[in-house]
């Protein structure tokens, strides 16, 4: 069972709204709960940003171009040359999009492997703790499925090899960071970083409006 130390720590901290009978819940029942709460929020999120438009029509995830590129971007559209940055960008956001729906297995499975102990830290980790745990546990994994997919959609653009020249020179300068100099690698971070920020943004609904998931494990750990 919860203790009813636990208890106290979960609501003084206020990460999980917990009802008061919740300290009869069974560790078991707070950790199947978790792994639901992850697993729904994972799915939804693959969902949301793998499709036409799930990066490039959505502000909170959607890729620009970094640091000083972003600032030369704007001189290219005033010369009239906005489509060629137009392009580039549409094309990173693509290769997003296209490499999103490889997430979906890996997290599932990483949600079934949650322990007592996950579970647990996750509830007292505040608010990044769902982003910290998925990108402490598929953050890696995710990179080495993601690039290839990135890679193969950003090829097709002529403005991306231009891109990799111009940031390399940028960054010996420190204009763009180092991490940011291949467009690759560059599209294939953002995209990570988007999955886990909308992965939070899900859990975060459902800690909100547990019976309005119609899940009754949910419910049963997060209703009031």
């Amino acid at each position: 069972m919860i203790s009813r130390r636990q208890f106290s720590q979960f609501s003084a901290l206020g990460l999980v709204h917990l009802p008061l009978w919740a300290a009869d819940l069974s560790e078991r029942d707070a950790a199947s709960g978790i792994r639901a709460a992850l697993e729904r929020g994972a799915i939804a999120a693959v969902a949301l940003l793998g499709r036409q438009d799930g990066f490039l029509g959505n502000d909170k995830v959607r890729i620009g171009l970094p640091g000083a590129l972003n600032d030369a971007a704007k001189l290219l559209r005033a010369t009239g040359q906005q489509k060629k940055v137009d392009e580039l960008i549409t094309a990173m956001n693509r290769a997003a999009e296209a490499a999103i729906p490889e997430a979906k297995a890996l997290l599932v499975q990483t949600v079934k492997n949650v322990s007592v102990k996950d579970a647990l830290q996750i509830v007292r980790g505040g608010d990044t703790a769902v982003t910290d745990f998925f990108a402490r546990n598929t953050r890696e994994p995710l990179g080495l499925k993601f690039l290839p997919i990135v890679t193969r959609a950003t090829q097709k653009v002529s403005a991306a090899e231009k891109y990799n020249a111009v940031a390399a020179k940028a960054a010996k300068f420190g204009l763009v960071k180092d991490e940011d100099a291949n467009v690759q690698q560059y599209v294939t971070r953002r995209a990570l970083d988007g999955l886990y920020l909308m992965i939070g943004e899900e859990e975060r609904k459902i800690r909100q409006d547990p019976v309005g998931t119609g899940s009754a494990i949910l419910k049963k750990v997060f209703g009031g």
